[in-house]
């Protein structure tokens, strides 16, 4: 299984970006799918995470300014940035739990997205 991101950048501080994550490969399924980050030097944080009912949950520093969703018919996790701060400057990481045809689930992680917001 790989997870494929896109959508990181650069952008002002109030800006705005939307970041994908596709899986792809031998899926029967995907449970949670979440979204992390890491600054330099710090520990990786989750953002927002989505499970296989919809419901969603936030870090509360970005509660109200981020939206996550997801497409189940295209195995793709979206996270959409609004009001963006420096502060939100990290490397964004999608994480998906995965269902294979056997009924073991693993995490799986994307390759990360640099997201520089300036202020």
């Amino acid at each position: 299984v790989q997870l494929v991101e896109s959508g990181g950048g650069l952008v002002q501080a109030g800006g705005t970006l939307r970041l994908s994550c596709a899986a792809s490969g031998t899926i029967f399924s995907i449970d949670t799918m979440g979204w992390y980050r890491q600054a330099p030097g710090k520990q990786r944080d989750l953002v927002a995470r989505i499970r296989s009912g919809d419901s969603t949950e936030y870090a509360g520093s970005v509660k109200g300014r981020f939206t996550i969703s997801r497409d189940n018919a295209k195995n793709t996790v979206y996270l959409q940035m609004n009001s963006l701060k420096p502060e939100d400057t990290a490397v964004y990481y999608c994480n998906a739990f995965v269902r294979d045809y056997k009924d073991i689930t693993r995490s799986y992680w994307g390759q990360g997205t640099q997201v520089t917001v300036s202020s």
